[in-house]
C-alpha cells in the first residue's frame, strides 16, 4: 500500500474553512512551517467549490499531500468504489480517508480500488465523540471497530485514523495493528479543541504519527503562530 508522508511525525492541517479566500490564507500561512505534513479537506469546502478547485489553490502554494476526507467515505455499495476513487484522484487528492462502516464487502472493494489507482488509503473506524460506540449509547458495536481495522490490515493497509483524544484507544489500535504489519502510520483528530493533547497522543502512538489539527489553527488570530505552536508539541 502506498504511503505519502515525508515525515515520521507531523501536523496535518484540517482545512474546514468555508471560503476559498480563507483556504488560500490558511495555506499561505502554514505551508512552510516545519513539521506541517499535509492538508486534509472535506465537504465544507468541496460541496460548494469542488475538490478540483480546492486542490488547485493548495497546489498554488504547496506540494504537501492533499488528503480527502469524504465524511465518511466507504459507506456505499462495493461497486461504487472504483468510480469514487477515480473522481477523487482526478480532482487532485493524494490520499483518501475511508470509514468503511457498511460492511466488509464494501471495505474490501474500496480499499482495492485505492490500491488499483496507486492512491494512499487511510482507514478509520473509531471516532472521537461520545455516543458513537454501543458501549457509550451509540449505534456502532465496539467489536465491529476491531473488525474494520483488522480487515484493513489483512488487505495490506498501513495507514489508520485513531482518536487523538483517547490515549487508551490509540494504544489499543497500535497494539492490534503492529501485530499485522511491520510498518504502521497513525493519524489522529480530536486534539486540542476536542480535548486531546498532542504531546500525550504522540507518546502513545509509536514512531509514525500525524496530528490532525483544524480549529486551533484556522480560527487563530495568528494562524502561523498557532501552526508553529501545534508542531512544537510533537
Amino acid at each position: 500500500m502506498k504511503n505519502i508522508m515525508k515525515l515520521d511525525r507531523s501536523v496535518i492541517v484540517s482545512c474546514d474553512v468555508k471560503s476559498l479566500k480563507e483556504l488560500e490564507n490558511l495555506i499561505r500561512s502554514t505551508n512552510d512551517v516545519e513539521k506541517i505534513g499535509g492538508y486534509k479537506v472535506g465537504p465544507l469546502l468541496t460541496i460548494p467549490f469542488g475538490l478540483r478547485n480546492v486542490s488547485k489553490i493548495i497546489r498554488d502554494y504547496s506540494d504537501l499531500p492533499i488528503i480527502y476526507d469524504h465524511q465518511k467515505g466507504g459507506t456505499d455499495i462495493p461497486e461504487l468504489g472504483e468510480d469514487f476513487v477515480d473522481v477523487t484522484v482526478s480532482s487532485g487528492a493524494d490520499a483518501i480517508i475511508l470509514f468503511p462502516m457498511s460492511g466488509p464487502n464494501t471495505e474490501k472493494a474500496w480499499i482495492e480500488a485505492c490500491n488499483n489507482k496507486d492512491v494512499c488509503v487511510i482507514v478509520g473506524g473509531e471516532m472521537t465523540h461520545q455516543g458513537y460506540k454501543t458501549s457509550e449509547g451509540g449505534y456502532i458495536s465496539d467489536e465491529a471497530l476491531d473488525r474494520i481495522y483488522t480487515l484493513a490490515a489483512e488487505l495490506g493497509v498501513t495507514n489508520y485514523v485513531v482518536p487523538g483524544n483517547r490515549v487508551d484507544r490509540i494504544k489499543h489500535y497500535l497494539s492490534l495493528l503492529e501485530s499485522k504489519a511491520d510498518r504502521i502510520e497513525l493519524f489522529s483528530p480530536g486534539l486540542i479543541t476536542q480535548g486531546g493533547s498532542i504531546t500525550d497522543a504522540a507518546r502513545a502512538a509509536g514512531k509514525r504519527w500525524h496530528a490532525i489539527v483544524g480549529r486551533y489553527i484556522y480560527r487563530a488570530e495568528d494562524i502561523r503562530a498557532a501552526a508553529i505552536e501545534a508542531t512544537s508539541q510533537l
